[in-house]
């Protein structure tokens, strides 16, 4: 349920935002001059004339000073939610529409680029794919967020579709544009632990031993502080557009280097484009040509945020003594002069300098459609789309004497080399036609189509070398895998008296990856969708109206298939080599032997079902306008990994195993209340609520429960579950027992069955990472040639498991060889054991974010007719509004363990077109 206390906290807020915002969303202001054209696969249709729920944001719409595709259209359209993977350049975000609709298989939408379905599983030496794509050459986002809109792709479309479309050039002149920014990037805070002397005082008076007294030392060190700097940047573009006759092209450039607020931590991307849009035989042949291709190099920190948290701040960071406790000149733990302590957290920079994890990753992305009109048929159109997408990640983790591992192994460095090959090949024919029969006034859009495509994967074994590269090699053992996917799809849009529109699609896909060696019945899915819109303002009884100008009615219902889980071969029955740490011992010497590997030959689709009612309205000449969706998505036959009885190969198992429900709501609303020659002010709202809850599992007792969230403070642990009844993954906890005065009791819950005893029993499910409400809010001011731009972001019902501080007790100074700093909020609690799965740990993190600030000039036609430059000042990560006691409030998966916060980001850039 919606808080609605937080709502009505929160609402003041956006309304004081409210005098400073800009329409930068999903369904822009649609002004009486301008007809929107949105993707809708395979096509394209005026936004007025829509049937599902499709939300789409253009390059005047997005994000300023983003540095990645994703975060372009961060908080812009209901429903679709955006968080990022963390502050350190080229993380990128993950990306969820309407929550998505599984437990253990994908729930990232279907990302398709200029026609090209992706593959952005990632590839090795790169932290997120969608960082490999310059977002200076994307035009637009189409998000097909319902199934009646998405089941045209299928077989992956169960979360829903992001299509995206690259710049294009025109004919005409030659246009030279160039953009420069420079930026530096500072860290938002600190994670709240002791000072030196609060340590100092709390060791003192909780020790039950002196020699932790006497490990303290005399130093005030800020072990955050260390780790972090101020970070430089530098992103720059030129693209030249023009045509000559008629052969339209754009050619674009980029460099993008950014430096992380973590040392040690780079990301440099080089990016080139190339498109051209020529047409042939009378334009009956347009050929749509796309080029691009990228090279990225990161070099990526040691994990040290969490050691940065622990560390001793009585501690130097240095040791130039002579008693032998030291690294290299770093402080370190030592059980005595000559052997150091290998449990104990290793000094964070000595981690970061120790260690050098380097990578370097190419990408290029082709494409070539041919759209044919037939002379002898108009009306009908024959498309021909060819692509092929090429990943190859390389790359390098070497640890020198005096890093944490190297210590504990004779002080020699090692290397460890890894890299992998990644290609998507596609193949798709459609004939289409459209034709508008004047007689029985109804326009006609049919589309049939074939699609193949295919995803091979190399990866080699990773070498690690002891000492120096003559040294032994050891590795793991080569992998190789494809995926081959095909499909069968047909559409059709009848468009009556241009009052009612019915749509409706069928789609048949097959997936070698159920392919069991012996039957082909789980292979293959049949996806099917049907809509309608009535366009009531087109009504006569509304024809007229001065007030209402745009009032539309949608509805459908449609089917989506999921079969993105586990690895390629998940229901073949195959052999595969041992590890290094699992060979066969025979004398003396150790073999490496096949052994079988889990697999289930049942395996078949997950299928979502949704219905979706909305309603789109444009008020006063379209100056106000928006939407409202109701939907419900109901998930049957869920694939899962889940634990299996002993017997099999392994104790885990992907299955079909129950159902998922989840219904919600959206809002969208644009405004354009003032619009004279000088001054101009736009601001958008939306809202979105949705809730997930599983509704069956198959073959398994009552209560079962999928337990997901893995958290540090010991093997295997994890603090999340999936059950019947319930949102996916909530917190699995103990209730928390506190005293009068509002303290928790130490190892004391409620005995929730009560049996008298406190055991796992007594665990229950407890809040989610679902929250009650996401908001977005942006607006936009210009007078004569100044610009001020902000958007900011809310979530309510937010809850993150603050896992630093459930790790931190007085046990961390009473049983050990070296001494641990603690949570600030956990020396209050004063637990002297770990308590991981108590209730006080999941905190509630809603927050309000002003995601950026941009204040610009335009001097105009400043050289020539034509020409213009803008320059522009901006702040990104303004400020966060939250309760929350960690650092950042948004981590996706809700656990925060040593997180690498985002940044404080201020830029100054210029853009120059001639």
């Amino acid at each position: 349920m919606i808080n609605y206390t937080k709502v009505l906290k929160i609402a003041p807020a956006f309304l004081l935002a409210g005098t400073m915002l800009q329409a930068q969303t999903t369904d822009t202001v649609k002004t009486a001059e301008i007809e929107q054209v949105v993707l809708i696969g395979y096509g394209k249709q005026k936004k007025e004339d829509l049937t599902g729920s499709i939300s789409s944001i253009t390059s005047k719409d997005f994000n300023p000073g983003s540095t990645s595709a994703d975060q372009l259209i961060q908080g812009k359209a209901p429903g679709v939610t955006v968080t990022g993977n963390g502050g350190n350049p080229g993380s990128g975000a993950t990306i969820r529409i309407r929550g998505g609709a599984s437990l253990t298989a994908s729930n990232d939408p279907l990302i398709v680029i200029d026609g090209i379905p992706m593959d952005f599983g990632g590839v090795s030496g790169a932290s997120n794919a969608l960082a490999l794509i310059n977002p200076n050459d994307i035009e637009s986002f189409d998000v097909l967020k319902d199934a009646s809109a998405a089941a045209i792709y299928g077989n992956r479309a169960s979360n829903g579709v992001i299509l995206i479309t690259t710049k294009k050039g025109s004919a005409g002149r030659v246009k030279v544009n160039f953009s420069t920014s420079a930026s530096v990037s500072t860290k938002m805070g600190n994670q709240s632990v002791l000072t030196a002397d609060e340590f100092r005082k709390y060791v003192i008076e909780n020790s039950t031993q002196q020699k932790y007294v006497d490990m303290l030392g005399n130093a005030n060190t800020n072990w955050q502080d260390v780790i972090y700097q101020e970070a430089w940047g530098t992103d720059n573009n030129v693209a030249i557009s023009g045509g000559i006759k008629k052969f339209p092209y754009r050619l674009s450039l980029g460099y993008t280097e950014q430096n992380g607020i973590v040392r040690t931590n780079e990301f440099r991307r080089t990016s080139a484009g190339l498109n051209m849009t020529p047409k042939f035989f009378d334009n009956h042949l347009s050929v749509t040509a796309n080029l691009k291709g990228s090279m990225t190099e990161n070099r990526f920190p040691a994990s040290v945020i969490g050691a940065a948290q622990f560390f001793d701040p009585t501690q130097e960071v240095y040791d130039y003594s002579a008693q032998g406790d030291k690294v290299n000149n770093y402080w370190e733990w030592f059980l005595n002069p000559n052997n150091v302590n290998v449990n104990a957290t290793r000094n964070p920079l000595a981690s970061l300098y120790g260690r050098r994890d380097v990578s370097t990753v190419f990408r290029g992305i082709g494409n070539l459609q041919l759209d044919y009109k037939f002379h002898f048929l108009p009306d009908l159109h024959f498309n021909v789309v060819g692509g092929y997408d090429y990943q190859k990640g390389t790359g390098a983790v070497t640890e020198y004497p005096g890093y944490a591992g190297v210590i504990a192994s004779n002080n020699l460095s090692t290397r460890r080399d890894y890299s992998q090959e990644k290609t998507n090949k596609l193949l798709e024919t459609y004939f289409n036609y459209v034709k508008t029969i004047s007689a029985i006034d109804t326009k006609l859009d049919l589309l049939a189509g074939y699609s193949y495509q295919q995803f091979h994967d190399k990866l080699p074994a990773a070498l690690t070398y002891y000492g120096n590269p003559d040294k032994a090699a050891t590795g793991n053992n080569d992998y190789e895998g494809k995926l081959t996917l095909l499909g069968f799809y047909g559409r059709g849009i009848f468009t009556i008296a241009d009052k009612y529109i019915l749509t409706g699609s069928i789609r048949r896909d097959a997936t070698s990856r159920f392919y069991n060696g012996t039957d082909l019945k789980n292979n293959w899915g049949t996806f099917m969708a049907a809509s309608g819109a009535w366009k009531i303002k087109n009504e006569s009884f509304l024809k007229d109206s001065k007030v209402i100008s745009d009032l539309k009615l949608r509805a459908g219902w449609g089917e989506t298939g999921q079969q993105e889980v586990g690895d390629y071969y998940n229901s073949f029955a195959s052999y595969g080599v041992s590890t290094t740490t699992a060979q066969y011992g025979f004398g003396d010497q150790f073999y490496f032997m096949y052994r079988p590997n889990q697999y289930n030959p049942n395996l078949t689709w997950e299928t979502t079902e949704t219905i979706n009612a909305g309603l789109d309205f444009g008020f006063f000449n379209n100056r106000i306008t928006g939407s409202f969706d109701w939907f419900k998505k109901n998930t049957r036959d869920l694939l899962a990994e889940v634990q299996v009885p002993a017997g099999e190969f392994s104790n885990k198992n992907i299955k079909n195993i129950g159902q998922m429900e989840t219904d919600g709501l959206e809002f969208l609303i644009n405004v354009n209340p003032i619009k004279t020659e000088d001054f101009k002010w736009d601001f958008s709202f939306n809202v979105a609520h949705y809730n997930p809850k599983v509704t069956q599992f198959n073959d398994v007792a009552e209560g079962y429960k999928i337990q997901q969230g893995g958290i540090s403070g010991g093997v295997g642990n994890t603090v999340q579950a999936h059950a019947v009844g319930y949102t996916p993954f909530s917190f699995y906890v103990y209730q928390q027992v506190y005293d009068a005065s509002g303290k928790p009791l130490d190892g004391v819950y409620v005995d929730r069955n009560g049996d008298g005893n406190t055991t796992t029993a007594d665990k229950y499910l407890y809040k989610s990472t679902t929250p009650d409400a996401t908001f977005g809010f942006s607006t936009r001011f210009a007078y004569k040639n100044w610009d001020l731009s902000t958007s900011l972001r809310a979530v309510l019902g937010n809850y993150v498991y603050n896992n630093f501080a459930s790790q931190s007790n007085v046990q961390s100074i009473s049983t050990n060889d070296y001494l641990q700093n603690i949570s600030s909020t956990a020396a209050s609690y004063g637990f002297t054991t770990p308590q991981l799965w108590s209730d006080a740990f999941v905190e509630d993190a809603s927050f309000l974010r002003m995601d950026n600030l941009t204040l610009g000039y335009n001097f105009g036609d400043l050289f020539n007719k034509g020409s213009n430059l803008r320059v522009y000042g901006m702040a990104q990560n303004v400020f966060v509004v939250t309760d929350y006691s960690g650092v950042d409030p948004e981590i996706f998966g809700n656990i925060d363990n040593g997180f690498y916060q985002r940044p404080k980001v201020y830029s100054l850039g210029l853009n120059f077109q001639f």
